[in-house]
């Protein structure tokens, strides 16, 4: 099975005709299941209710001062499809850092003097960096991080530590979160941070886990510098974080003054779902703002019901 092309150049990336028959063609997918459901391979412009080609989505990245890349962390085509988002960027030269989620506060001090290290290789980045393979897959996170240093540009940690979670699990909330989002957009965290633990979770312990959650999108959105001397910054992370109605571009647009919502770009790489053809069933909005810019459709990498394994 031949892996999508992760490098290739700005003048393909460009030929929106090259690049769809280059996605659209199944074996060019390395996660297989339905790769040939009639969403795949296709971008969705969720504030135009249009498909684009990529050269429209190239396009509309390149003047914004904040470009949100979103992923599914298990699948491996997400992470291509970011590399040539990433590349693409990086070739523009306008771009001043990039922030990953998969690292934690612990490794910034590392991250500022990664410059002067002599790491040749992928395998040496990863030791130095202290990279948590157990939790973060180096094969789908390894060529990113080294594109963003080639590129010689500064890559921040954008997620809090074990310690820092452990520390707001327990206290109330921070003053400088408590009113990003609204009574609506809680409830509607809370309502997803139930699901997503199955309603397995106490009730008791909702309270904490959306602090949680809100502290990671704050960590985030203040890895993201508002001094960038009019360049791009970008933030690698779940599909999840970069909700424009529930995630980080709240916490943007919270604390800067001035900062305007079409300078911020939200792209979710989104698994297509067999009983879904219309892109709009895949928004997972709960108000009009739409979740996300765009996203782009991939085939899916398991079918597997994660809540029917645990109630086994």
């Amino acid at each position: 099975m031949e892996r999508i092309k992760s490098t290739l150049s700005i003048v393909l990336l460009l030929c929106s005709g090259c690049v769809s028959a280059q996605l659209n063609h199944g074996q060019q997918w390395q996660s297989q299941l339905y790769v040939d459901h009639p969403l795949v391979g296709t971008i969705w412009d969720s504030r135009r209710d249009r498909f684009v080609e990529p050269s429209e989505l190239f396009a509309s990245v390149e003047g914004v001062n904040y470009l949100l890349l979103g992923e599914k962390h298990d699948n491996p085509d997400h992470h291509a499809l970011q590399l040539q988002m990433l590349d693409y960027m990086l070739q523009t030269g306008r771009v001043s850092s990039v922030s990953f989620e998969m690292m934690s506060s612990e490794q910034q001090p590392l991250l500022e003097n990664l410059g002067s290290q002599q790491l040749g290789s992928l395998e040496a980045i990863n030791e130095y960096l202290q990279w948590d393979n157990d939790g973060w897959d180096w094969d789908y996170y390894g060529p990113l991080v080294r594109s963003a240093m080639d590129a010689s540009v500064n890559i921040h940690a954008a997620n809090i530590s074990n310690e820092e979670m452990m520390r707001v699990y327990g206290e109330p909330t921070a003053a400088e979160i408590a009113d990003v989002l609204g009574e609506a957009a809680m409830a509607a965290l809370t309502k997803d941070i139930d699901e997503s633990h199955c309603g397995m979770l106490p009730e008791s312990q909702f309270p904490a886990m959306v602090r949680v959650q809100q502290a990671r999108d704050f960590a985030m959105a203040a890895s993201l510098s508002a001094n960038s001397g009019g360049q791009a910054q970008i933030l690698i992370a779940g599909n999840y974080h970069i909700r424009r109605d529930l995630g980080v571009p709240n916490y943007l647009l919270h604390a800067q003054a001035g900062l305007q919502d079409g300078q911020i770009l939200s792209l979710a790489f989104l698994e297509v779902d067999a009983s879904r053809d219309e892109p709009a069933d895949y928004l997972q909005q709960f108000g009009e703002l739409q979740a996300y810019d765009f996203i782009w459709f991939t085939p899916a990498i398991s079918s597997e019901d994660y809540c029917a394994s645990l109630a086994q």
